[in-house]
C-alpha cells in the first residue's frame, strides 16, 4: 500500500485506472477537524483529470459487464474481507478526516464491508424475469449496466457511503468514478487501492479528489458519463439534477434530512430516551437522517425532556483518539452556522447552545436542547447538521402528523408508542422514506432501502433496489410460432 496515513509533507493523489496519478501540479490542505492541523495536502483534480478517469472506465467497462457473475461475486466478497484485515487503519484514517470518534470509524469500517458482502452474495440471484405474454412469443426482461456511473460523496461517512454507491454499482456490470468530498479523501483513495489488491481489472473503480465546485462539476457535467449520484445539500443536488437532465441521464439523490421521533404518551420512555440522544449526538449530528427533531405528547413532555437532557450532558467530547462520545464538527465553516442557527433560535436552550471550553482548536459544539421552538422557524425546518436537538409538543394524533410532516424533507421517522394500530395508521400518513416503529435506524441497514420523498431526494440505495438503480431493463420479444 502506497498511500499516506498522515503527515506534514505528504500528498494524496487521485487513483485512475489501476494506479496513482501523480501529474497533477495544484493541491489543497486536508485539516484534522479535532486540532485545526494538517494532515497533508491533496491532489486539486479538475476537468483533465475527470476526463481521464472517464476515459479508462469506459474503457474497461466492456470487459467487466461481460466478466462472469461468479467472478464479480468473488472479487466484491474478496474485497469484503480485505476492508475487514485492514479496517483499523481505515477507521484511524477516517477519524483524522472527520473528527469521529473511533469507535464510531470501526463501526463504519465493518458496515462497509457489509455493503461489499452484500453485493457480492446478492448478484448470484439477481435475475431477470419471463414474461408469459401468449403462446406465439417467448419474451424475457433482462437487466443490464448503464456503463459509467459517478458518484459524489458527502464527508460525513465517507467509507459507508462510498460502498453504499459502489458496490452496487460495479456488481452489476457498471464502471465508476468516484469524487469524495475534498474533506475527507484518503478512505475512498485507500478502498480503490485496497480493490486493486483484491484483483479488480485496472478502471472499474477511479477516484477523483478534488473541490467540489471544480472536480465534482467536470464529473457531474462529463458528457460521456451514463448515471450520475450524489450525497449532500439540497442546493448542490438541485445544481446535478439540472447537470444530468441536459443530458438525459438518470440520477440518484441523497440529500437533506429533518428526520422526527414523535412520541406519544404511551410510549415506553425507558426505551425511547437513550435512542432519542443517540440518533442526534451520532457523528455529531452530521447525518442526513439524525434525529433533529422531538415532538413529544404533552402530557410526557416534562418526564421525556428531563431524560433527554440527562443523556445529553453525560455525554462526553473530545478528539478522535480520546475515547469521548461526541467528536468535532467537520469545519470551523460548519461550527460558525451551528453557532448561528441556534442564536438566532426561537424556544428555551435547556442544555448546550455554546462552544466548550478547553478543546483547543477543535471545531466542537455542546450537545444541545432546544424546547418549544416554532415550527415555523428555520431551525425547526431547515437541516443544521450538528448535535442540536429542536422538540415541540402535541396533543392529538392529528397535530402529531402535521408536525412531523412540515418540513420539505422527508427521509427516515420514528414512531414511539405501543398502539399498534397508531403506529400502522400514523406510518402510512406520515411522509418519509424509512419508518421505524419503537426504534430509530437499523444497525447500518444494509439490506433496506434508502432515500427520502421531497427535498431529500429521489431514487433508492442499499438493498436490492440499488441493484435495479444501476441497471436498466431491456425486452426481448421473440415469436415462435
Amino acid at each position: 500500500m502506497t498511500i499516506q496515513e498522515t503527515g506534514l509533507g505528504t500528498t494524496t493523489y487521485a487513483f485512475i485506472g489501476g494506479k496513482f496519478y501523480r501529474e497533477t501540479t495544484e493541491t489543497y490542505e486536508n485539516v484534522d477537524p479535532s486540532t485545526g492541523l494538517s494532515l497533508g495536502d491533496v491532489a486539486s483534480c479538475g476537468a483533465v483529470e475527470v476526463d481521464v478517469a472517464v476515459t479508462l472506465a469506459r474503457k474497461a467497462q466492456a470487459a467487466w459487464s461481460r466478466t462472469a457473475v461468479i467472478d464479480r461475486s468473488r472479487l466484491l466478497t474478496g474485497l469484503a474481507g480485505l476492508i475487514r484485515d485492514n479496517s483499523e487503519r481505515l477507521a484511524r484514517m477516517e477519524s483524522e478526516d472527520t473528527g469521529k470518534p473511533l469507535m464510531q470509524a470501526r463501526a463504519d469500517a465493518e458496515v462497509c464491508a457489509r455493503y461489499f458482502e452484500f453485493y457480492g452474495h446478492a448478484i448470484d440471484s439477481y435475475y431477470g424475469q419471463e414474461i408469459p405474454l401468449n403462446k406465439d412469443f417467448h419474451v424475457v426482461a433482462k437487466r443490464e449496466p448503464f456503463g459509467v456511473t459517478g458518484h459524489i460523496l458527502a464527508w460525513n461517512y465517507p467509507m459507508q457511503l462510498f460502498a453504499r454507491a459502489v458496490a452496487p454499482a460495479i456488481a452489476v456490470g457498471n464502471c465508476s468514478v468516484v469524487k469524495p468530498a475534498d474533506e475527507t479523501p484518503r478512505t475512498a483513495l485507500f478502498l480503490a487501492e485496497l480493490a486493486q489488491e483484491a484483483g479488480f481489472p485496472p478502471g472499474v473503480i477511479n477516484v477523483v479528489t478534488g473541490i467540489g465546485s471544480v472536480a465534482g462539476a467536470a464529473l457531474s457535467s462529463h458528457p460521456d458519463l451514463d448515471h450520475i449520484g450524489f450525497v449532500g445539500s439540497t442546493v448542490i443536488g438541485t445544481t446535478i439534477a439540472h447537470a444530468a437532465a441536459e443530458r438525459v441521464i438518470p440520477t440518484v439523490l441523497e440529500l437533506g434530512g429533518k428526520s422526527a421521533h414523535v412520541v406519544f404518551d404511551d410510549a415506553d420512555l425507558d426505551a425511547a430516551a437513550p435512542i432519542i440522544v443517540k440518533a442526534i449526538l451520532q457523528n455529531a449530528g452530521q447525518t442526513c437522517s439524525a434525529g433533529s427533531r422531538l415532538l413529544v405528547h404533552k402530557s410526557v413532555k416534562d418526564e421525556l425532556l428531563a431524560r433527554v437532557v440527562e443523556g445529553m450532558e453525560a455525554a462526553t467530547l473530545g478528539d478522535w483518539k480520546s475515547g469521548s462520545d461526541v467528536g468535532p464538527l467537520i469545519s470551523k465553516k460548519q461550527q460558525k452556522r451551528v453557532i448561528r442557527m441556534v442564536e438566532e433560535a426561537t424556544g428555551t436552550i435547556l442544555t448546550g447552545g455554546t462552544v466548550p471550553i478547553g478543546l483547543g482548536e477543535g471545531a466542537y459544539y455542546l450537545p444541545t436542547v432546544i424546547a418549544g421552538v416554532n415550527p415555523n422557524s428555520e431551525i425547526a425546518r431547515e437541516e443544521i447538521f450538528g448535535p442540536v436537538l429542536v422538540t415541540m409538543e402535541f396533543s392529538t394524533d392529528e397535530e402529531a402528523v402535521v408536525l412531523a410532516n412540515g418540513t420539505d424533507y422527508a427521509l427516515i421517522a420514528a414512531i414511539w408508542t405501543n398502539n399498534f394500530g397508531r403506529a400502522h395508521r400514523l406510518a402510512d400518513e406520515m411522509h418519509a422514506g424509512q419508518i421505524y416503529v419503537n426504534a430509530f435506524g437499523a444497525a447500518g441497514g444494509v439490506e433496506l432501502p434508502f432515500g427520502g420523498f421531497k427535498k431529500s431526494g429521489y431514487g433508492r440505495e442499499k438493498g436490492i433496489e440499488a441493484l435495479n438503480a444501476f441497471t436498466q431493463s431491456k425486452t426481448i420479444a421473440m415469436k415462435i410460432r
